[in-house]
């Protein structure tokens, strides 16, 4: 079945909602009618810049989702800095990622918290972008395939399977994550293919081929076009290219490179 891509823009801990609001007007000037009907697209500010890009990606009628990078897992409550779901649905964000690689490590959050957030996330009525991947140790070790199992596994306890068909999920090796070293196209499709074969085995394969599944890590225009081309990767979570008008929408045009 046709899964329609979806290249996100996780803009991390960079840009105040001044230099958000230029990004945003910048990306759309760059976008064509064509890219944003063939591609679906979402970027994830910092949450301190979500109301604004909220606000011209709606006054402008710009056709790009607003995500968010994070969420707690309870609707409220004594989380001194913590974001409720609530306060992101309110704010109409679409996607959501959880159990990104940099929260897993310096933030310590476990598979259980990440499954967690996803379920708030569903409930909250957004869509969850569940982050999974492997250390280069764990990959020199050949514990790569049952660590990434582990975390797809454990993430969707309890989910439903019409979530899980609905959902996003994202393969980025965290050897590969800022780095500027990006995976083979081989290698990525083979960790995606490992991913998709595990809701298979864990659901069915109407949703295996259902959920969409993307590849982060030192995603940039020129390694676009290889990585989409491959039959289980399903869009890009898009780090530090994301943060230039030009080189997210190189990424978002990979098709015209194919």
């Amino acid at each position: 079945m046709a899964r329609k891509p979806l290249m996100s823009g996780n803009w991390k801990m960079n840009l105040n909602h001044y230099e958000a609001i230029q990004l945003v007007q910048k990306l759309s000037y760059a976008l064509s009618k064509d890219d944003v009907e063939a591609v679906d697209i979402s970027i994830h500010p910092p949450f301190t810049d979500l109301r604004s890009v909220q606000t011209v990606l709606e006054s402008e009628n710009i056709p790009i989702s607003l995500g968010a990078q994070n969420c707690h897992a309870e609707e409220k409550g004594a989380f001194t800095g913590e974001i409720s779901p609530l306060m992101l649905e309110k704010l109409y964000v679409t996607y959501v990622i959880c159990g990104h690689s940099e929260r897993r490590q310096m933030f310590g959050e476990t598979n259980a918290e990440v499954n967690a957030k996803v379920k708030a996330i569903f409930k909250a009525n957004m869509i969850p972008i569940m982050a999974c991947g492997e250390t280069l140790e764990q990959r020199e070790a050949g514990q790569m395939e049952a660590h990434i199992v582990e975390q797809v596994t454990e993430g969707l306890a309890g989910v439903k399977a019409d979530q899980v068909a609905s959902m996003v999920i994202a393969y980025e090796p965290i050897w590969a994550i800022g780095t500027g070293v990006t995976a083979t196209a081989e290698d990525a499709q083979e960790v995606c293919a490992l991913v998709r074969a595990t809701i298979g085995e864990l659901y069915d394969s109407s949703t295996a081929e259902s959920v969409r599944i993307q590849y982060g890590g030192s995603v940039k225009p020129s390694s676009a076009p290889e990585l989409m081309s491959q039959p289980d990767i399903d869009g890009a979570l898009i780090g530090g290219a994301s943060l230039s008008a030009e080189d997210f929408a190189g990424c978002i045009q990979y098709r015209l490179a194919q």
